[in-house]
C-alpha cells in the first residue's frame, strides 16, 4: 500500500511539474532560471529524496525496493533533478551517521585508476584535497557525499556547497550536469565518519549502476508508449501507421526490449538491498546495466524511426528520453565494462560452478 501511494504521488507530482518549458529550461543551462527550483522544491516538500534515508535519521523508512521505484518513474519523464542521486547520497550519509542536509544532493562516483581524494587529520577536525571528474549535478549541488580513505579505513565525507569549486564544468548529450571539481579545504569532525560496513568504490560504482538501470527502464516504458501511441494516430497512404506489418514488428521488438529492460532493472533493485548490507552481489547489478544499456540503444534507434523527423524537434517529448538513455548507459560503467566483469565472474566459477552461479542470481 505504501509503495502504491508513494508511486502514484510522484507520479502525479512530474505529471503536474515536468512541463516541456521546464525541460527546455533546464537543459539551456545558462542564466538565471535554469534550475528547475520549483519542482526541487515540491520533491523536497514530500521528501522523496530521503526515500532511502531510515526513519530514525529523518527518512520514509519504507523497503528499498519500494523507494527505488521513484528512480524509474523521475526516469520515466526525464525529470530534469537529480533524484537519484539525492537518494544515494542520502542513504550514504545516513549510513555514515552524518546529518542529511537539505537541497538537491548528489555523489561523486568512483572512478577506475583515477588518483583518490587525500583526507588527513588536521587541527582536531579533518582535511580533504583532490579532485572528482563528472559529477552529476555538481554546480547545483548543496552538498556531495563521496569516499575516501584514512589510515586505512573508508571514510564517507560530507561536502557542502562553498567547499569545492567548479574546475571543469561539463554536461551529458541529454544537458544533465556533469561538472569536475576540485576541493582543498578544512571539515568539521561532524563531516567524516567511517563507512556503512562492507561500502567501497566496487559497491558504490554498482549502486549507481542499480540507479541508472532503473532510470533506464522507466524512459525505455515511456518511449515505447509514446511511439505505440504516434503510430496508432498518424496516418500514411490512408492507414494509421502502427497498421503497417512492418511497424508492428518494430512495435513488438520494441515491447520486448522494455520487458527485458524492466526485468533486469527489478532484479538489481532487489540487490540493492543486499549491497547496502555489506554483501557483494555483482551479477544482478552487472547483468541489469548490460541489459538496460542494450535495451536503450535499440529502443532509441526502433522510436526515432517510427517517429521520423519529428522525434528530433524541440518541441517533441521523444527526444528528451533517448537523450538521457543514450547518457545513462554510460554512466557508472557502460555495457562493455559490465560485460566484462560479468565474464571474468562467470569464469572463474568453472564448468561446475556455472549453474548454481546464474540461479543463485
Amino acid at each position: 500500500m505504501t509503495d502504491s501511494i508513494l508511486a502514484d504521488t510522484a507520479r502525479r507530482l512530474f505529471t503536474d511539474r515536468v512541463t516541456p518549458e521546464v525541460l527546455r529550461r533546464a537543459e539551456e543551462g545558462h542564466g538565471e532560471g535554469h534550475w528547475p527550483a520549483d519542482l526541487w522544491t515540491a520533491i523536497e516538500e514530500m521528501g522523496l529524496g530521503l526515500a532511502l534515508v531510515p526513519e530514525e535519521a529523518g527518512g520514509f523508512g519504507v523497503d528499498m525496493v519500494e523507494a527505488l521505484e521513484l528512480v524509474r518513474i523521475a526516469g520515466s519523464f526525464a525529470a530534469p533533478v537529480p533524484l537519484a542521486d539525492s537518494m544515494l547520497a542520502g542513504w550514504l550519509l545516513a549510513g555514515a551517521g552524518l546529518e542529511v542536509p537539505a537541497g538537491p544532493l548528489t555523489v561523486a562516483p568512483p572512478h577506475t585508476g583515477e588518483p583518490a581524494p587525500v583526507l588527513i587529520r588536521r587541527n582536531g577536525g579533518w582535511h580533504l584535497s583532490g579532485s572528482v571528474r563528472r559529477v552529476p549535478w555538481g554546480r547545483s549541488a548543496a552538498a556531495v557525499a563521496l569516499l575516501a580513505e584514512y589510515d586505512g579505513q573508508i571514510c564517507v565525507v560530507r561536502l557542502d556547497a562553498g567547499d569545492w569549486r567548479v574546475a571543469e564544468p561539463g554536461r551529458n548529450i541529454a544537458g544533465e550536469e556533469r561538472d569536475d571539481l576540485r576541493f582543498d579545504t578544512a571539515l568539521a569532525g561532524d563531516r567524516v565518519a567511517p563507512a556503512p560496513k562492507g561500502l567501497g568504490a566496487g559497491t558504490l560504482h554498482a549502486m549507481g549502476a542499480t540507479l541508472r538501470s532503473l532510470a533506464m527502464a522507466g524512459a525505455i516504458e515511456r518511449v515505447l508508449d509514446l511511439t505505440v501511441q504516434y503510430v496508432g494516430e498518424r496516418v500514411q497512404f490512408g492507414r494509421p501507421l502502427g497498421k503497417f506489418q512492418a511497424v508492428q514488428q518494430n512495435l513488438a521488438v520494441l515491447a520486448g526490449q522494455a520487458a527485458a529492460a524492466g526485468a533486469a532493472a527489478d532484479g538489481a533493485a532487489e540487490a540493492f538491498a543486499d549491497l547496502a548490507s555489506g554483501v557483494p552481489c555483482p551479477l544482478p547489478v552487472a547483468a541489469a546495466k548490460l541489459r538496460c544499456g542494450e535495451a536503450a540503444g535499440i529502443a532509441a534507434s526502433i522510436a526515432h524511426q517510427m517517429h521520423g523527423a519529428i522525434g528530433f524537434t524541440h518541441e517533441h517529448a521523444l527526444h528528451h528520453l533517448t537523450r538521457r538513455l543514450w547518457s545513462w548507459r554510460d554512466e557508472y560503467g557502460n555495457e562493455a565494462s559490465w560485460a566484462m566483469r560479468l565474464g571474468r565472474q562467470v569464469a572463474a566459477a568453472g564448468a561446475d560452478g556455472l549453474w548454481p552461479l546464474v540461479t543463485a542470481a
